[in-house]
């Protein structure tokens, strides 16, 4: 896979394939590891980080799941291509804040990605469609057995893999879950489940990970305990507290039919109609506007833009991705007038 290739494809994850799709988006399994023979990544030299890099790749050619796999350098990328991994899920933040001496690796289909030399030496990442927890987390776990072969990973018998942050040490597991509850928020019900989820060791984010906003009704939910629960209880107890989350936004949707129909109507019309005629929209405005659509879809009560092509917007119309596709940069009004027309020609086709 080239470059060039993994911009056009849509990613597995946006596909709204797999179970209970309407509400839940993509399913993520995230691993920390740390090579016993080098220091943490922000104690390691230039040239022990070049070593981490070189044994990783070593380790992952070696492995069936990375055939015609992308290996990227960070620091040889521009800025918008390091943007648009962002945008995509395939690395972090932090992974371009200092982009020297790190990498990441992408599979085919975008289901797994492996940044290397972030806050710890690798970050495993499997992200597939729907509610598909346990199957994202075997997936994992095969890949994490298969890089241990050829890679000592640093733990302690007693307290499991060692990693950069104390609050990843144990399993070093997140597993998450990105949620769109439009009709929660609508009932002003989504901030009490947050609240009420914090208490059972969960967390919710943004559609764009830590520190962002909750833009297109989308929050990220993962698990912030690692130590003293193996992964299994991990992966059960978000599965669980999951299954509570679409049971309520199920019952808020039924509710809203039932009994907000006319004023559902009138937002899902608005909706489209600014979407196919705006000449000027912000990507928060835009995914405000498309979240109510995808729930009208779901609902049955308009037709035409299915899941995949919506769910493919909600990232094809960020920042970086526009200006990729423009072959330039753009200034912030000039990124909401290409937004906008892009928008409208999907809409209006």
């Amino acid at each position: 896979m080239t470059l060039g290739e993994l911009w056009g494809q849509t990613g597995e994850w946006l596909r709204g394939t797999g179970p209970d799709t309407d509400i839940i988006m993509s399913s993520r399994i995230r691993l920390a590891r740390n090579l016993a023979k080098y220091p943490f990544p922000h104690w390691a030299s230039a040239e022990q980080l070049e070593g981490v890099i070189s044994d990783f790749e070593g380790a992952y050619k070696k492995a069936d799941y990375f055939k015609g796999a992308l290996f990227l350098r960070i620091d040889e990328l521009d800025s918008i291509e390091k943007q648009m991994l962002i945008e995509r899920h395939l690395i972090s933040r932090e992974q371009i804040a200092n982009p020297e001496h790190k990498a990441v690796l992408i599979s085919e289909r975008e289901v797994i990605s492996i940044m290397v030399n972030e806050e710890d030496h690798l970050r495993i990442q499997v992200l597939q469609s729907g509610f598909n927890l346990h199957d994202t987390w075997k997936l994992a776990d095969k890949i994490d057995e298969e890089l241990e072969q050829n890679l000592e990973f640093a733990v302690s018998s007693d307290l499991g893999y060692l990693t950069c942050c104390p609050t990843n040490v144990g399993t070093g597991l997140r597993a998450s879950c990105m949620a769109h509850l439009p009709a929660l928020v609508m009932t002003k019900q989504a901030g009490r489940i947050i609240q009420a989820i914090s208490k059972l060791g969960m967390t919710a984010r943004g559609l764009f990970g830590e520190g962002t906003e909750a833009y297109g009704n989308f929050f990220q939910i993962s698990n912030q305990v690692t130590l003293g629960h193996s992964e299994e209880e991990t992966v059960d107890s978000l599965e669980r507290i999951m299954k509570q989350i679409i049971e309520q936004e199920n019952t808020a949707r039924n509710s809203v039919f039932a009994n907000q129909k006319l004023l559902l109507e009138d937002r899902i019309s608005r909706s489209l109609a600014g979407l196919k005629s705006a000449k000027l929209i912000s990507s928060e405005e835009a995914l405000n506007l498309l979240s109510i659509i995808r729930l009208g879809a779901d609902l049955g009560m308009i037709k035409g833009p299915d899941r995949n092509m919506l769910n493919d917007l909600f990232i094809q119309i960020q920042p970086a991705h526009l200006q990729k596709k423009e072959g330039k940069r753009l200034s912030a009004e000039e990124r909401d007038a290409v937004r906008a027309e892009f928008i409208s020609r999907k809409f209006n086709i």
